[in-house]
């Protein structure tokens, strides 16, 4: 059952368009992240959700009943921001309370709610506390929890773990994703970090300069991306890309030349070949993760720039010609800038684009 839906949302600042005709649904009880570069418009789309920025154009509708010009206050949405936005003299109680007070609620249901969402959050000691007290992490779950005593119909978070440390923002993520399992309420989550995207989605909406550029699972995304940015945003380290000229296309499959290539040239069989002609320029995609070091079945020769010790990995810089090629290799092989390496990789895992950056 479709429980948010957004039909041709369009945002604009006079002459400047920001959302250019977004659709995008989540179901009930769904976690759907809204990821992509900065400027690309998806905290202007919660921030539309939520009420708190006007619709120029489209309709949005929550559980059934469209509120594309409803009242925030009306919506029952509940939003985390970047910043804690706690009140500095209250305590960790009187923060979660503030809401309801003002909803006037019976001081003993106040208590109920705060009570058990400081169970959920496992917060119960800090309720006497005022924030200052409070580690970034604490204070964040306090934000959460002033907005799961609300009994929201939709959670929406705006980058709620981007003040947090590395360790910490990963902790964060384990609670979060434990916290919808155990609610089971429909969450909107804005991220520039497609980690947090990739880890905590049921499915991920990826954004473009106001434009959806795909929508799937966390798995469709990076086994099949629709397009270059796709493909360079979904996945860490990003995946390489290659510019290669079509030799030959016919019913056998295609022979690409690049100067990387082992001998000068890659032989592929796929499914697409009779879409393209020879002298046709394709991009060839390469996850840093497939490919392996001095392999039998060598695709590609390199010269190593840079290898980083991650411990039980290394990240391999290598070059050929003015393109970098990243590896993701196991372990810590001795790897010297300037020796020559060769890789390889399976079929299955290379990635062809047309020119414009169309999957092929």
């Amino acid at each position: 059952m479709t429980f948010l839906q957004l039909d041709n949302i369009k945002k604009t600042f006079g002459e400047l368009s920001v959302i250019k005709g977004v659709n995008i649904y989540a179901s009930k009880g769904e976690f759907v992240v809204f990821v992509g570069p900065s400027g690309c418009g998806k905290s202007t789309l919660l921030r539309m959700i939520a009420g708190l920025e006007d619709v120029s154009s489209g309709t949005l509708s929550i559980d059934g009943k469209e509120v594309t010009y409803e009242e925030p206050a009306k919506r029952e949405v509940s939003m985390v921001f970047q910043s804690y936005a706690l009140y500095p003299h209250m305590s960790v109680f009187e923060n979660m309370a503030f809401g309801l007070r003002m909803a006037k609620l019976p001081e003993e249901e106040i208590k109920r709610r705060v009570g058990e969402a400081a169970r959920v959050l496992q917060i119960e000691a800090l309720l006497d506390r005022k924030p200052r007290a409070l580690s970034g992490g604490q204070r964040q779950r306090v934000a959460i929890g002033r907005s799961i005593v609300r009994n929201p119909k939709i959670f929406l978070f705006d980058e709620p773990l981007s003040n947090l440390d590395a360790e910490l923002r990963s902790q964060m993520r384990v609670e979060i994703a434990k916290l919808h399992r155990k609610l089971g309420a429909t969450m909107v989550y804005v991220t520039h970090d497609q980690v947090e995207a990739m880890t905590l989605a049921d499915r991920i909406v990826v954004l473009r300069a106001g434009l959806v550029e795909q929508i799937g699972s966390p798995t469709e995304l990076y086994d099949r991306p629709a397009n270059t940015f796709v493909a360079g945003f979904i996945g860490s380290p990003k995946m390489n890309f290659l510019t290669a000229k079509v030799a030959r296309a016919d019913a056998s499959g295609l022979q690409l030349e690049h100067p990387a290539f082992d001998g000068g040239s890659l032989s592929l069989t796929h499914s697409s070949a009779s879409k393209v002609r020879s002298g046709d320029m394709l991009t060839v995609g390469l996850r840093p993760e497939h490919l392996d070091v001095n392999a039998a079945n060598a695709l590609l020769r390199l010269t190593v720039d840079f290898a980083e010790n991650l411990g039980g990995s290394t990240q391999i810089y290598a070059r050929t010609g003015e393109d970098t090629v990243i590896i993701l290799a196991n372990g810590r092989p001795d790897l010297e800038p300037g020796r020559s390496i060769t890789a390889g990789i399976d079929p299955r895992h290379i990635y062809l684009f047309t020119p414009d950056g169309l999957a092929l």
